[in-house]
């Protein structure tokens, strides 16, 4: 078994490094930092009304007209944040505020989420608790799926908001989101939902919110809003090969968010702060670039994840963490038996090989994928995980490498 030390051979060097981690971070596509660079040259504020504020407001509606029409949805529906996590944070939070605000409490609210949601997702709704609404949370499946069937068994009447993931940021699958709402608009209509906030003050349709963490779901599926069926799509671009700083969140059925900021009007009063028109540009131009590529790329990167499997699965006890015909593309989520999973990131980062672990530099409890752990299984399958995430430069030869190091850290013959 691998103990969790430092490898002594962590300063060897290689030739080229292979990256294999772009579900945390892809690199900024060039014309994305051209696109920064030009809109860099615009000094005004776009709030102000002098000649260099229009030339930079008419820039940021610009892009933000461009990210809408990939959405298929109107420009004044996409708000920009700081980044996927406000993204989120704005839409739960905004929501349960605007709740709180417009009805005086949350109490005899119901708020459901899935239980394997990224971070800013699950500590959001930890919020949601602490203002006063009661969260349920629904279980995936052993594939990693949260069904629709789930979803519905687990709303009530009620039940103000619904938060799933499009794509799972760990393992990768992908949600069923189009047939998630069509349940719960479903159970709208069946039980003649009447609104629950008992409040002359409130100015809701009474109608559930569906809200999803798109995550990089946009790099690989089709974005159109309305075939999603969502209400609230949280976007980082960061994740979609753009910079890191700025995110959106598309908001449908004229939701009011209340503003989890304070000090500004902007975003329609939705979100303070100056707009970064650079960064929006930015996110526009490689947006624009993936949503184009996404199809040839989707299978091309499919064709080298299922290879770097079948060797992979050659391992002793490998378990596949979720389903692969139902996975991103770009993704694969192992877990092995008695392996240090931090160890062997480490042996791979020396050998020049960057993946990722959900254990890494954590011990204990802290040290479980929340998200393999719902999957069931040994203990030991949540605790050892490694996560491989391919990209736009990723090739044969380098999954070919990828595999020899991964067999040589694990002693494995062959």
């Amino acid at each position: 078994m691998w103990f969790s030390k430092r490898p002594s051979f962590l300063n060897a060097s290689s030739d080229k490094r292979i990256y294999l981690d772009y579900a945390s971070a892809p690199p900024v596509l060039p014309e994305a930092v051209a696109a920064m660079r030009e809109a860099e040259k615009l000094v005004g504020n776009p709030g102000a009304i002098h000649s260099e504020a229009v030339a930079a407001k008419k820039s940021l509606e610009n892009s933000r007209a461009r990210i809408a029409s990939l959405l298929g949805c109107k420009a004044r529906e996409v708000l920009f944040t700081s980044g996927l996590t406000e993204a989120n944070n704005l839409a739960i939070v905004g929501y349960a505020k605007y709740l709180g605000r417009t009805r005086r409490t949350l109490a005899g609210t119901h708020w459901l989420v899935s239980s394997i949601e990224h971070d800013s997702v699950l500590a959001s709704f930890a919020e949601v608790e602490r203002l006063g609404g009661t969260v349920s949370h629904v279980e995936p499946n052993e594939r990693g799926i949260v069904s629709p069937e789930a979803v519905s068994a687990a709303v009530r009447n009620e039940t103000v908001f619904v938060s799933v993931g499009w794509a799972n940021n760990e393992i990768g699958t992908i949600q069923p989101l189009g047939k998630i709402s069509q349940r719960i608009r479903e159970y709208e209509k069946h039980t003649s939902q009447t609104c629950v906030h008992k409040s002359d003050l409130c100015g809701c349709d009474a109608s559930i919110v569906f809200h999803s963490d798109a995550g990089q779901a946009p790099l690989y599926l089709g974005t159109l809003v309305h075939s999603l069926g969502v209400d609230l799509l949280a976007l980082g671009g960061n994740k979609l090969y753009g910079p890191h700083g700025i995110g959106a969140l598309f908001i449908g059925k004229e939701l009011t968010l209340d503003s989890i900021l304070h000090g500004g009007k902007q975003e329609r009063g939705m979100r303070a702060g100056t707009e970064n028109v650079a960064l929006a540009a930015g996110f526009a131009a490689s947006f624009e670039i993936v949503a184009r590529e996404r199809d040839k790329e989707a299978k091309r990167l499919v064709a080298l994840r299922d290879a770097l499997a079948r060797e992979l699965m050659k391992i002793p006890s490998l378990v596949v963490n979720g389903e692969l015909k139902s996975t991103l593309p770009h993704m694969l989520n192992v877990s092995i038996p008695d392996i240090s999973s931090e160890y062997v990131t480490l042996s791979l980062d020396a050998k020049g090989i960057a993946v990722s672990t959900k254990s890494a530099c954590r011990e204990g409890e802290e040290s479980r994928s929340h998200v393999v752990a719902a999957l069931g299984g040994e203990a030991w399958r949540a605790e050892n995980t490694l996560r491989f995430s391919l990209g736009r430069e990723s090739n044969s030869a380098e999954i070919h490498r990828v595999v020899t190091e991964v067999t040589k850290a694990l002693s494995v013959p062959g």
